[in-house]
């Protein structure tokens, strides 16, 4: 006698499956497919990922460029200063915008 307590249910059939994935690759919102087939938005997510096919949302700021993490700024600044690693932190504590016009400004200027 099988345990039934070791078998899964299938949460995604092959055909719920495909149907996702061309629908995802198509347009169509992953809202839409997730309402369309009682699932959260979480778990269609969820399953695409698994599926190799959803691409994450970009974000942008208000100005249309796309986000910068403020670690990766000041690591740049960093590695244009020749800074330590210790430095480098150290820069993290200060505003987004001024680290971005430091390294503007740095990438505008002429070596010396």
């Amino acid at each position: 006698m099988a345990n039934s307590a070791t078998t899964k249910p299938v949460n995604y059939t092959a055909e719920q499956t495909a149907k996702m994935v061309s629908d995802y690759t198509t347009g169509v919102a992953v809202e839409a497919i997730a309402l369309e087939m009682g699932k959260t938005v979480r778990s269609v997510v969820a399953k695409l990922s698994r599926e190799k096919v959803y691409v994450a949302k970009t974000y942008t700021t208000k100005t249309g460029e796309t986000v910068a993490k403020k670690d990766a700024v000041a690591d740049a600044i960093g590695a244009v200063l020749m800074l330590t690693e210790a430095e480098t932190e150290s820069l993290t504590k200060a505003n987004k915008t001024a680290l971005a016009k430091i390294f503007a400004a740095l990438a505008a200027s002429k070596p010396v």
